[in-house]
């Protein structure tokens, strides 16, 4: 049975100032962070945030990783998020890992499941303050395999019976939520639940290859009423603060209601630059390295992109629109990457109020004259086909 990673642990919000104020200001450290260790994958999936693929031959030593480790540790950041990439296509995957977790912190790491066979599962069973996400994003290969590709279905089943084989305990399914596997919520639920582990659900975010099939995955505005209604009581789902544009709906989604971007959270990539958090790897929001001097504790403490970032939030054209307070203007990259200012609405505002500004930069659709925002590299693989998410058909309605 996994041991949980340490719980955050903050102190009650006063009378007048809440929590969340706090967390607009920053803090001396983030409470986790995403640390993706290479841009190496064997899959192409098409909403890929990073455009994964080749592996960059500037990585972090093993050494250097350390490092970052040990400046996690003094200061006490709860976990991090091992990514990709997927991550263990490092040869010293397992020592990182190791290191992390033998000096106080946590490990999460996200995986396709491809290299999960069941001596990998025995070893990382045998692992405390350690956390599986496999993704997948079908509940079937049918709907599965045309966003992440052949056979990446099975691949993830079979990372999942060796991890129950080997009694590694709850692990997590995790998925991105697009317009042709939304009608399967139930479906992964069960999934989820036949292995006693937790789903988890994410929101698609138009950047990385996700710039280009956004327009043709995201999910329709009848679509995320559905989702927000499914999420709603379902207490054991985990959203990871994705969804926070929805709660416009009305009650609340849990979770923090708060782009926590340079505040709360940020990204590592695999040759240390620090970005504001993973949806956003382009260099406007690139606010150092952990290679330049003073480390990561450096750029989280001291960069000026982080501290515009905890400046007090200009509303912008939200100002007049009574959700103001529930969903916070939405989130920061999926503005940034459809070409709209970070003080306008949400693309996918549930009120609609972002339709007219994406009607007038061609947004939204495959031919937009508008030129946008294209991440910094593209580390897909070349001549290695991308999965066309086109010929998806929703076959089914979930039920609420």
């Amino acid at each position: 049975m996994k041991i949980a990673p340490p719980q955050l642990t903050v102190q009650p919000p006063t009378a007048t100032r809440p929590l969340v104020e706090e967390f607009k200001e920053g803090l001396d450290a983030p409470i986790c962070l995403t640390w993706e260790l290479t841009y190496a994958c064997n899959l192409s999936c098409v909403h890929c945030l990073s455009s994964s693929g080749r592996r960059d031959p500037r990585e972090l030593s093993t050494e250097e990783c350390f490092a970052v480790v040990d400046e996690l540790q003094r200061l006490k950041v709860f976990y991090v998020n091992i990514g990709g990439g997927e991550p263990m296509l490092r040869s010293d995957f397992f020592p990182i890992v190791e290191y992390a977790i033998d000096h106080q912190v946590g490990v999460k790491f996200s995986t396709n499941g491809t290299f999960i066979d069941a001596d990998a599962a025995r070893r990382l069973a045998g692992m405390d303050y350690l956390d599986i996400q496999l993704s997948i994003d079908g509940a079937d290969a049918s709907v599965n395999d045309l966003v992440r590709g052949d056979g990446s279905f099975a691949a993830a089943r079979r990372a999942m019976d060796h991890l129950a084989d080997a009694e590694f305990g709850p692990f997590k399914i995790s998925l991105v939520v697009t317009r042709h596997n939304v009608e399967q919520l139930d479906e992964f639920k069960a999934l989820a639940d036949s292995y006693g582990a937790q789903l988890r659900v994410t929101r698609l975010r138009p950047s990385g290859r996700g710039a280009d099939t956004w327009h043709e995955l995201h999910p329709t505005q009848a679509q995320q009423r559905d989702l927000y209604h499914w999420l709603l009581g379902r207490d054991d789902v985990l959203t990871g603060d994705s969804f926070f544009h929805l709660s416009a709906l009305g009650d609340p989604l849990p979770g923090l209601n708060l782009c926590g971007a340079g505040r709360v959270v940020c990204l590592i990539d695999p040759v240390g630059d620090v970005y504001a958090c993973p949806f956003v790897i382009h260099d406007e929001f690139l606010a150092g390295n952990v290679r330049d001097p003073g480390g990561f504790t450096g750029v989280w403490r001291a960069s000026d992109l982080f501290s515009s970032l905890r400046e007090p939030d200009n509303p912008g054209a939200c100002a007049s629109c009574g959700s103001y307070d529930a969903c916070q203007g939405g989130c920061m990259a999926s503005k940034f990457f459809v070409g709209l200012e970070l003080t306008d609405p949400d693309p996918e505002c549930v009120h609609g109020h972002a339709e007219p500004l994406l009607a007038a930069i061609g947004a939204g659709t495959s031919s937009g004259a508008h030129e946008l925002p294209v991440p910094s590299a593209d580390h897909s693989r070349p001549g290695v086909p991308v999965p066309s998410p086109v010929t998806l058909k929703p076959t089914r309605r979930h039920t609420r």
